[in-house]
C-alpha cells in the first residue's frame, strides 16, 4: 500500500509554501531537492529508482491512471498527497496545470568516477546558460547510449524546471556530475581521453575523426564557446560540413549530431 497524507487546499500550508521554494535554485540548493511535473517525468522518476520524497497529486482529479500502478506498488516511499489545484499551481512552473508532480531528492554522482569509464563517451557542458539547450543535450547523450554528462561551472541548472522538462525524463537514465572542469579535463588527458570540440576553422570534420575509444564531447556557451581555460585542453577540433548557407548550429543541435556521429561509429 501507499503512503497516504491528509490533503492539503490551502497555498499558505507550510508544505506548500516549501516545496513552493524549490522552484528558486537557492531553495533546490538548501533542501537538495527539486520538483519534476507532468505525468511522464513523474512516471520516469519512479520507474528509475531516483530518490522521490513526495508525490503530489491532483485532490480534484486524483491520482492519473498511468501512474496508479506505481502508487500501489508497496513502495515505502514516497508519501503521496492530495492537494488542492491551487497549491498545485503554486508549487509548479508549467503554464499548463499538472495533475501530478514530485520532489526527488538530489543524488550526486562523483565527477571522478569519469575518470574510470573504459571507452566512454562522456558529454562535458561549459557555460551553457539555456534550460532548452542543457535539457536537449542530456536527451541525445541518453538517445544514444552516452556514459555520462559532466557539467562545469557556470552552466545553467540541471534542476532548473525548464531544463528538467526539456530532458524528457532522460535526467533519470544516466550519470550527471557536477564540477570545476580544469582539473578533471587534466587528469582526464593524463589518462588517456581525447577531448573534443566543434570549431568552425577546424580543417578536419567530425565524419573524419575517430569518435571511438575513451572521448569526451566538451560543448561550450552559446555565445563564447568554451572558456579560455577549457580551450587550452582541447585535443581536436572538428567542424560539421554544412551544406546551406547558415553559419552555424546551435549548441544541443551541434551536439546531437556528434553525438550520433560517434554512436554509428561505435555499431549501433
Amino acid at each position: 500500500m501507499m503512503r497516504a497524507a491528509e490533503p492539503i487546499v490551502s497555498p499558505q500550508n507550510p508544505k506548500a509554501k516549501m516545496w513552493a521554494q524549490l522552484l528558486d535554485k537557492k531553495g533546490r540548493d538548501k533542501r537538495q531537492a527539486y520538483l519534476v511535473e507532468g505525468i511522464h517525468l513523474v512516471q520516469e522518476a519512479l520507474k528509475s529508482g531516483a530518490d522521490v520524497e513526495t508525490v503530489l497529486y491532483s485532490l480534484e482529479r486524483g491520482i492519473p491512471a498511468e501512474i496508479g500502478p506505481l502508487a500501489a506498488a508497496g513502495r515505502t516511499r514516497p508519501e503521496w498527497v492530495p492537494v488542492s489545484e491551487q497549491v498545485l499551481a503554486k508549487c509548479t512552473d508549467a503554464q499548463t496545470p499538472q495533475p501530478v508532480a514530485a520532489i526527488v531528492n538530489k543524488t550526486a554522482f562523483p565527477a571522478e568516477r569519469l575518470l574510470d569509464i573504459r571507452d566512454g563517451l562522456v558529454v562535458v557542458v561549459d557555460g551553457v546558460q539555456d534550460p532548452g539547450n542543457l535539457g536537449t543535450i542530456v536527451r541525445s547523450a541518453d538517445a544514444v547510449g552516452a556514459s555520462a554528462v559532466l557539467l562545469g561551472k557556470g552552466t545553467v541548472d540541471l534542476y532548473n524546471p525548464k531544463t528538467v522538462r526539456s530532458t524528457m525524463g532522460s535526467l533519470f537514465h544516466l550519470p550527471i556530475a557536477e564540477s570545476a572542469l580544469p582539473p578533471i579535463l587534466s587528469e582526464a588527458k593524463r589518462r588517456g581521453v581525447r577531448l573534443i570540440n566543434t570549431s568552425l576553422q577546424a580543417k578536419r570534420s567530425c565524419y573524419e575523426t575517430d569518435l571511438t575509444g575513451t572521448v569526451w564531447i566538451v560543448l561550450g556557451n552559446e555565445g563564447k564557446g568554451v572558456s579560455p581555460e577549457v580551450a587550452e585542453q582541447i585535443d581536436e577540433h572538428v567542424v560539421i560540413p554544412m551544406k546551406g548557407p547558415t553559419e552555424s548550429l546551435n549548441v544541443a543541435m551541434a551536439a546531437t549530431v556528434l553525438l550520433f556521429e560517434a554512436m554509428r561509429q561505435r555499431g549501433v
